[in-house]
């Protein structure tokens, strides 16, 4: 049996599949080793009843998720999975690589995250080659969640927020000024908060002030990211992935087109296409 794991920030996504056959499908809480140790990621693991039931069966696992780039953040992963699954061989990845391998299917691409955060990187078919993408929260994730979480916060806060817009917030999330910083300088897994707002995106796509955003961060995104991948494979096919691509395709679409760019497909997760992967494989 293996498993297959694509993790964002917020959810894990997996599948456990038996002689090509899907076993389970199911989501965790999500896994990330910037956010969490190995004594937490095994705590995660333990909780869900797929899992437990199915522990001791599961020979190969890939996982997939973000914070992985480096080989010290991998290992905490590997760790903790070593540690529930006694059997099983652990491969373990970044998040780009896993769009790669479900979007281009083992040709070149451009490939692009924009959920949580966002990252994008050439892949010549067989590996994403560097770069210095991937910044995270703080110093980048320009038109991801938690950038359009940022600017929705600080409008609300500053008074900036359309009358509207605001009386919405303030009946959904019951947060001032107060509880706001709080969240964002003293407690916990800041990124998580600050992109825990997409639901607020998608219930006011429609307002201007909301869709000015979302234009303002995928611009923010397009430049920063796709141009000048563009400029260098300029014949590539550009594959995105993440739930706020997907959300707001309708207004991603023609800022990459404006650039020049076209976009081959928008997935909000490429777990499906990552366990046709490795079902074929083994």
């Amino acid at each position: 049996m293996i498993a297959v794991v694509y993790s964002g920030s917020h959810y894990a996504h997996w599948r456990l599949a038996d002689k090509g056959r899907t076993v389970a499908s199911f989501k965790t809480t999500g896994i990330n080793p910037y956010l969490n140790d190995e004594k937490h990621i095994i705590h995660v693991l333990n909780k869900n009843i797929n899992l437990i039931h199915h522990a001791e069966v599961v020979r190969k696992i890939y996982f997939f998720g973000p914070g992985l780039s480096s080989p010290d953040m991998k290992e905490i992963i590997r760790k903790a999975f070593t540690t529930f699954f006694k059997f099983a061989k652990i491969t373990v990845g970044h998040d780009i690589d896993a769009v790669a391998l479900a979007g281009c299917k083992g040709e070149q691409g451009i490939v692009c995250i924009c959920g949580s955060g966002t990252n994008a990187a050439w892949y010549d078919g067989r590996k994403i080659k560097n770069n210095n993408f991937g910044l995270g929260y703080i110093l980048a994730d320009e038109g991801s969640g938690n950038w359009l979480g940022r600017q929705l916060l600080k409008a609300f806060i500053s008074k900036a927020l359309p009358d509207e817009l605001c009386k919405k917030f303030a009946k959904r999330y019951n947060y001032d000024r107060n509880a706001i910083l709080d969240k964002v300088y003293r407690q916990k897994q800041t990124a998580l908060f600050l992109s825990s707002f997409n639901d607020f995106f998608i219930d006011n796509r429609d307002d201007q002030y909301i869709r000015n955003l979302l234009t303002t961060g995928f611009e923010k995104m397009v430049n920063t990211y796709l141009v000048p991948l563009h400029q260098q494979y300029p014949e590539a096919p550009v594959h995105f992935s993440g739930s706020v691509a997907m959300h707001f395709q309708d207004v991603l679409q023609p800022i990459t087109a404006n650039a020049g760019i076209s976009v081959s497909s928008i997935v909000r997760s490429p777990i499906n296409n990552l366990l046709t992967y490795y079902a074929n494989k083994n």
